[in-house]
């Protein structure tokens, strides 16, 4: 009776002692998240890398190699992470000198 009153059946009142019983549906996530740690250790492992990302994984990316071994290719390949991670609505962040993070769209990284 109260379903048919809110959908516009009966225009009679509810009892007041009256009650719907609903179950609820809990939401299931049918996936799993992926977390992925790579190492960069030259330009073209972005390629890869982005791969990860657009499959939905979150990567944790070493790149001490490569900032060891030249500086200004680890640049480029820094740029082109974030260019691309951003034009997706993810996110990137640097850990300390070693480490990279980046994310897809569904999640963010926390800074304090």
């Amino acid at each position: 009776m109260v379903l048919k009153k809110l959908f516009g059946g009966l225009e009679e009142e509810a009892e007041e002692d009256s009650w719907l019983e609903v179950s609820t549906i809990e939401e299931s996530r049918t996936g799993r998240l992926g977390v992925k740690v790579d190492t960069l250790n030259e330009f073209s492992d972005t390629e890869r890398i982005l791969k990860a990302l657009r499959d939905g994984n979150i990567v944790f990316l070493k790149i001490k190699n490569l900032r060891e071994k030249d500086l200004g290719e680890l640049k480029r390949a820094v740029e082109k992470l974030k260019k691309s991670v951003l034009a997706n609505n993810g996110d990137i962040a640097g850990i300390e000198q070693d480490w990279l993070i980046l994310t897809p769209e569904f999640a963010s990284i926390q800074r304090d």
